[in-house]
């Protein structure tokens, strides 16, 4: 492989102001860039996900100079993402679209496009670093400003996606990404960030998957409290979500909130805001990255995120069997859900693996 083409690099165009200015940054430092949007989902009425906006991110290519590809991907979210999101749902569940289609859909694809023109690394506007350890294991580690810090969701990268990733964003704040988008003039500069699902454009996400399911949806049921009481009526379980407070319809004279979700029985378990406290949960699923495994009954410390919003929380993680580790929080954290996933970090902010959480330990 020449010189030229090691410093070739596929970078991911979602249309937004982070992926331009990774592009811009990548160029600047001798990268040859190449752009490519992954068409990864397109509504009945043709409109495109927010994580594929192909216009924008093709004018910004041509704005840099740099060539532009759009790829089909549809198969592959609908896969790896779309289904399994509504299967989680109508299983009592809260799924994490995002940290699959990472792995699944985006990676994969840049990395698959990439070697087909020869190119040495795939790179993303994502707000995180790639680190090599000391023990020549690839992770991530927590960008600039915690505020926009994105590890959570890369935490099921594989060693070989990482070791082929670059992430130019990893030292600059939002601000500072905006400021450069608007001194070059690229039209994604003044763009609002995505906060929401990229593929449920309107309505929420029970709308969504009523209308793309093929089965039927869980029927309304019983709302009941953590003795089993009968409190009220539910519209469906896919409806609702562990820690879940608002939009419940019930006056109980104090704040409720949704503790657990019994699909087989289809009831909404609710408690009040000490119910949903917890100080233990199993893990699935596993991903490590700054550490190679965690050996049968060994126990190691961490920082652990149960959400992405979540403030880190320190943790003793033990390797309970060959599939599931048990989190003991030194204090109690609030709702962690079934379906989401615990990303485990060191002191030094870099991410030592994950899973999703299978159960509540009692």
């Amino acid at each position: 492989m020449s010189d030229t083409d090691k410093k070739r690099v596929v970078i991911g165009l979602s249309g937004g102001v982070d992926s331009s200015v990774a592009a811009y940054l990548l160029k600047e430092n001798g990268y040859q860039v190449i752009g490519v949007t992954l068409r990864t989902w397109q509504a009945d009425s043709g409109a495109y996900s927010r994580c594929c906006e192909i216009s924008d991110a093709r004018k910004t290519a041509d704005q840099l100079g740099i060539p532009f590809y759009n790829i089909n991907s549809l198969p592959e979210f609908e896969e790896h993402v779309t289904e399994p999101f509504m299967e989680a749902y109508l299983k009592g569940t809260t799924p994490n679209p995002c940290v699959d289609c990472n792995r699944y859909v985006k990676w994969e694809g840049l990395l698959r496009f990439a070697d087909e023109i020869n190119a040495e690394y795939v790179a993303t506007g994502h707000y995180a670093r790639v680190v090599k350890t000391k023990s020549g294991r690839y992770t991530v580690e927590q960008a600039k400003t915690a505020k926009k810090d994105q590890t959570y969701m890369l935490y099921r990268l594989t060693q070989e996606q990482l070791a082929r990733t670059l992430m130019p964003l990893a030292d600059y704040t939002k601000d500072e990404v905006r400021r450069i988008a608007e001194e070059q003039g690229l039209v994604t500069a003044a763009k609002k960030d995505s906060q929401e699902i990229c593929f449920v454009l309107d309505g929420g996400y029970a709308e969504y998957i009523d209308s793309h399911t093929e089965g039927s949806m869980p029927p309304p049921g019983d709302f009941v409290d953590t003795n089993g009481n009968v409190i009220g009526q539910h519209k469906g379980i896919v409806h609702y979500t562990v820690g879940q407070r608002k939009g419940l319809g019930l006056a109980l004279g104090y704040p409720a909130y949704v503790k657990r979700i019994d699909a087989e029985g289809n009831r909404v378990v609710i408690g009040d805001e000490a119910s949903v406290l917890e100080r233990s949960i199993i893990c699935k699923d596993l991903n490590f990255l700054a550490i190679e495994d965690i050996a049968m009954d060994e126990s190691v410390k961490a920082y652990v995120k149960i959400r992405y919003h979540h403030e880190a929380a320190l943790a003793v993680i033990t390797r309970e069997s060959s599939e599931t580790v048990r989190i003991d929080f030194d204090e109690p954290v609030k709702a962690p859900a079934p379906g989401q996933s615990a990303v485990f970090y060191d002191e030094d902010k870099r991410v030592i693996g994950g899973g999703i959480i299978a159960a509540v330990n009692k």
